[in-house]
């Protein structure tokens, strides 16, 4: 769109210089353009563009980009169901076979367990603001007055799976990370650490509204007895 606003007429018009058919009612168009945003449908039309002058294909529709749109929207809805439940099963497996082996309900925090790194950050996290804002963790304190931590099964609850990750990612012991590993098929760390970066890569691009239809991972997927690739020479073994 440049660096000047324009109007929904103005955006409209731009299309048609373009090449694109606008096959359906302006009104149409317009609230579609107030709805989604000019900018944000420019990722779905692209596609169909066939220079750096951005003019499109011979034939392309408006249609074809809204269609790609929800094509998106669509698997996003699909693709957060799955991916929430992977993430709560996951933070649930690490919570209790971590809090089960160290008999510690706080190893997270703990130099025996977890690397000093991670200690370090978790522990600049875990400030005023972070027990006001999580009712639960605020009630285990008031109740437990000399806790410096609640305990994992509460805590974890509240991050991210990001951070679940680097907590996983972060304990000393290789033996306790390959058992989660092998409860979900893996026999490998670093196979099983690869495809859950890759989950966690597009749960967050699902969340936070992301493209989609035509995204790519920053490294290759690793090969895994679980999951079969049909032109398996463009990954990595």
């Amino acid at each position: 769109m440049g660096v000047i606003a324009t109007s929904v007429r103005e955006q409209i018009q731009k299309l048609k210089n373009r090449g694109m058919i606008l096959d359906m009612e302006q009104n149409k168009i317009e609230e579609i353009l107030l709805d989604i945003g000019y900018y944000r449908l420019g990722f779905y039309w692209n596609p169909f563009e066939v220079n750096k002058n951005h003019e499109f294909k011979k034939g392309t529709k408006f249609s074809d980009a809204i269609a790609l749109y929800y094509l998106d929207v669509d698997l996003r809805s699909i693709l957060l169901k799955s991916l929430n439940r992977i993430e709560i099963n996951f933070r649930t497996k690490l919570v209790y076979y971590a809090s089960n082996k160290y008999n510690s309900p706080t190893w997270f925090v703990d130099k025996k367990v977890m690397s000093h790194e991670f200690i370090k950050s978790f522990s600049f996290n875990y400030d005023e603001k972070f027990i006001k804002n999580n009712s639960a963790i605020k009630k285990h304190h008031q109740k437990y007055i000399n806790d410096k931590y609640a305990p994992a099964w509460k805590t974890l609850e509240f991050f991210t799976f990001g951070t679940i990750f680097k907590i996983f990612q972060s304990i000393n012991d290789d033996e306790i990370k390959l058992y989660i590993a092998n409860l979900y098929g893996f026999n490998s760390v670093s196979t099983f650490i690869n495809h859950i970066k890759t989950i966690i890569l597009i749960r967050n691009t699902c969340a936070h509204g992301g493209i989609l239809f035509d995204l790519n991972t920053p490294t290759e997927i690793n090969i895994s007895p679980l999951i079969k690739f049909r032109n398996y020479k463009n990954f990595k073994h």
